[in-house]
């Protein structure tokens, strides 16, 4: 289901989202992903809401410090990409984006296929790459 936005979108120059984009609205009972990762000494857990395809239709991440700049600054991040992927914007162009954003906390991660992340966003990119991308 999609419902019109009445406002430009989300484009930002090149590839992205054309004015009066629709949103496409997930069923409200839905399959997801969760991946338990950590960043540093940062541990958390990804959720990915899927649509009917299996694609990504949403993302959330809950840190293990609830209530921190770290966490709001998470929940900001995944409200934004899950709107980009709803109106319209590609994962892999959502990815583009986010990949290679270098700050704290970053270092080693708990994944053997992404060893080290230049931050929380930066891994999330990644793994939503590696594991979703093809598939779209």
């Amino acid at each position: 289901m999609t419902q019109p936005t009445g406002q430009g979108g989300l484009s930002g120059g090149g590839a992205g989202v054309q004015a009066g984009a629709s949103r496409r609205v997930l069923p409200a009972t839905r399959q997801s992903v969760t991946h338990k990762f950590s960043v540093g000494n940062h541990e958390g857990y990804l959720t990915v809401g899927l649509d009917e395809q299996g694609r990504p239709g949403e993302i959330f991440i809950k840190m293990s410090k609830e209530g921190s700049t770290m966490s709001g600054m998470c929940q900001a991040f995944c409200r934004a990409f899950s709107l980009a992927l709803q109106y319209g914007l590609s994962l892999e162009d959502a990815v583009v984006r986010f990949k290679g954003m270098r700050f704290e906390p970053m270092g080693m991660t708990s994944n053997p296929d992404i060893p080290e992340a230049m931050s929380i966003v930066d891994y999330v990119a990644r793994f939503l790459e590696r594991e979703f991308a093809q598939r779209e």
